[in-house]
């Protein structure tokens, strides 16, 4: 198959989807497939083969490190040249939106999918009056897709019952041999402690981003002794976030690639994720692939990764001290964080990308059929 995959975010940026996106890619690629990547301008001009036409692009007013970029005139030579068999838009905003013109106007199969859950996004920056406008906007773009996937049963919910039509779950999937518990280390413990490797070590990794909530670590934090939090990634709220930890033992550790952060989950105690706007939280699934335990908001796509009790422990999010307690319990009993570090290693086991790839194969062999089938 010819695959042409507009995505609002790619590499050089990390974070979840462009890890979905890069790992997908990566796999069509090796299964024989031919994909070729709009994004926003990255520098880069191909990904383990695949081609990347790069779009001239603006940083988004309310979050700099992401890109807006307006389709042009140029993209439909380019799909005219590579011929592709469907399209597949990745959270359409704004290059997304070309993606489903240019499907429609030359008549080529379209794909959608939904890895962003940006409707509750809008209240941590002061717009959730907008919610119900931007449902409509989602539902008009997504309904225009012969399939729409998402990455979680919650999403896939969420997006039905404000009237997204044919909607399906795109399975999760995880490195296991980039994350895996042997790289735990004494020294990255040190870092990550800067310099006090006994003390109980709290870990968070993602975007500094105020959806994420994570001055919500903070009474975790202050309710154990000695305890250390590392916040490894960056993003916009990262000054704000400097603030609000100022006189608390947390380091900000910046961006982790590769076995570096695969280090830095196997040598915490607890990996810590108070969000509540996750359509799935793949980080997640790198924690427990690394053997560090899960403590996460029972919210979103969360609950389609952890288990209470026995891979992690969820809290509910309108629970001021369930984050808390949930810390102290694991933190106060090594047999059973033990217990869980090995449940959430099999847990991981189980999603590999490979299979995630054979099933989006899967669901795009299914629309090729179909529209072969309504062409004859």
């Amino acid at each position: 198959m010819r695959i042409a995959l507009f995505t609002e975010t790619f590499l050089p940026k990390v974070d979840g989807i462009v890890t979905r996106l890069s790992h997908t890619v990566d796999h069509l690629q090796r299964m024989g497939d031919q994909v070729l990547v709009f994004s926003p301008e990255g520098g880069l001009r191909e990904y383990k083969g695949a081609r990347i036409n790069g779009i001239p692009g603006f940083p988004l007013p309310l979050y700099p490190e992401l890109k807006l970029a307006l389709p042009r005139p140029s993209i439909r030579r380019e799909l005219e040249l590579f011929k592709p068999d469907l399209i597949h838009i990745v959270n359409p905003a704004v290059l997304g939106v070309g993606g489903l013109y240019y499907a429609k106007s030359l008549g080529i199969p379209l794909v959608a999918s939904y890895h962003t859950h940006l409707p509750k996004y809008l209240e941590h920056y002061g717009l959730g009056m907008l919610e119900g406008v931007l449902w409509e906007i989602l539902k008009l773009m997504h309904n225009q897709a012969v399939i729409n996937l998402v990455t979680s049963t919650a999403m896939q919910e969420a997006l039905e019952s404000h009237g997204v039509e044919r909607v399906h779950v795109w399975q999760k999937g995880v490195d296991v041999e980039l994350f895996d518990p042997s790289l735990a280390s004494a020294d990255m413990r040190s870092h990550l402690t800067q310099g006090h490797p006994d003390a109980p070590l709290l870990l968070y990794v993602g975007r500094l981003s105020a959806e994420k909530e994570i001055d919500r670590i903070k009474p975790v934090l202050e309710a154990i002794p000695n305890a250390r939090l590392a916040l490894v990634g960056d993003g916009p709220y990262r000054a704000d976030l400097e603030k609000i930890f100022e006189g608390t033992p947390t380091f900000f550790a910046g961006y982790m690639t590769g076995k570096t952060l695969g280090s830095a989950f196997a040598s915490a105690d607890a990996f810590i994720f108070p969000s509540r706007t996750e359509t799935l939280g793949l980080v997640l699934l790198e924690a427990m692939a690394a053997g560090c335990p899960v403590i996460a908001a029972n919210a979103g796509g969360i609950p389609d990764i952890v288990t209470d009790g026995v891979n992690g422990y969820l809290f509910d999010p309108a629970d001021d001290r369930g984050a808390i307690a949930a810390t102290q319990r694991l933190l106060s009993n090594a047999a059973e964080r033990d217990q869980l570090r090995q449940n959430a290693r099999q847990e991981a086991e189980r999603w590999g990308w490979a299979a995630a790839t054979r099933q989006l194969q899967g669901f795009y062999q299914t629309i090729l059929s179909q529209s072969m089938l309504t062409a004859a």
